[in-house]
């Protein structure tokens, strides 16, 4: 019962006086962990890696008994787990078995959709997996703006979609999972923040949030990057290039609390090791527990206490910077 939040507390103060010691004290078992049903996806986004066809690991599903067993090893310190990581994590038929063997030890279950498979096939599944939070990319409010960044996507599928799921979740007098539109700011759809706002409303849904979009090669500026620099994770510069807002200080939540497991049992360190580069071991051949707290895992930490901006997939790290409240 008191597992996991003594575990946090643990954490927490580890984090703490590892910053202070500039070497890595770590107490603990993560509270979070982000896992990837699937790296496939039927859009092709510009500034993602699996749109692009740029992933040079595997394409592939999480293997059901591996999460199975990684779950159950961590379920009693987890409060969160996340179902996406690259990829639509609906294009894994599993997805819905692997959210209830989750949402049945009393952990907080999230996953994030392109909404082209909330469906009569699937709606009830969502909903009887014990999912908590749906996140559902709405980047425009009519198909030519839509279209610019969800590309191959249709807007009328996903509306369709989401009114299914408000309604079934009505017949089902069921609270979940809390409904929430997310809305990538690029240059291209900026101008139609309200009308976002209003198409939410209209459409019922529990929350609109508006998210920075990451762009990949943003020294140099880029067509997607916002007028507004409100809505932007980076700002131009004098010389006319551009730099992330982050401070970049040489320390990270995220290495002792949520780590992430890939479709071939990769764990890495974070969201932003998208191709796997930084892997800490694989749940195929050692439990979490060993990769957690080996030499790999430790010596990660140390180089961000030490040298943050000496590791690649840190330097577009936005901690932080990601939701815009309005």
């Amino acid at each position: 019962m008191f597992k996991r939040p003594f575990n946090l507390v643990k954490l927490t103060l580890s984090y703490f006086i590892s910053n202070i010691l500039k070497r890595p004290i770590h107490w603990g078992m993560p509270f979070g962990i982000s896992i990837e049903p699937t790296n496939k996806c039927n859009l092709s986004c510009p500034q993602c890696p699996t749109g692009l066809k740029i992933l040079t690991r595997p394409q592939g599903r999480i293997d059901l008994i591996l999460h199975k067993n990684l779950i159950d090893e961590l379920s009693p310190f987890l409060y969160t787990a996340i179902y996406y990581f690259q990829g639509e994590p609906f294009l894994n038929p599993e997805i819905f078995e692997m959210i209830k063997h989750a949402s049945a030890k009393g952990i907080y279950c999230i996953t994030s959709t392109n909404g082209h498979f909330i469906n009569t096939l699937n709606v009830n599944k969502i909903i009887e997996s014990g999912l908590n939070k749906l996140i559902i990319s709405i980047d425009g409010t009519n198909q030519e703006i839509y279209e610019q960044y969800r590309v191959s996507g249709s807007l009328k599928k996903v509306i369709e979609g989401t009114k299914l799921l408000v309604e079934t979740k009505k017949g089902l007098n069921s609270k979940t999972p809390k409904i929430v539109f997310q809305f990538l700011v690029t240059a291209k759809n900026e101008h139609q923040i309200i009308d976002a706002k209003r198409l939410a409303k209209d459409l019922s849904v529990d929350k609109i949030e508006f998210k920075t979009a990451q762009i990949y090669n943003y020294k140099n500026g880029d067509p997607l990057i916002p007028a507004n620099e409100k809505y932007s994770r980076y700002r131009k510069m004098k010389d006319g290039t551009w730099q992330i807002k982050s401070d970049q200080k040489n320390q990270c939540w995220r290495m002792w609390t949520n780590p992430v497991v890939t479709v071939s049992g990769d764990v890495v360190p974070c969201c932003f090791d998208k191709d796997a580069k930084y892997k800490m071991g694989n749940l195929k051949s050692k439990s979490f527990k060993e990769i957690w707290n080996s030499e790999t895992y430790k010596n990660y930490r140390t180089q961000i206490l030490k040298n943050r901006k000496g590791i690649d997939i840190c330097t577009n790290c936005t901690e932080g910077l990601f939701k815009v409240h309005l």
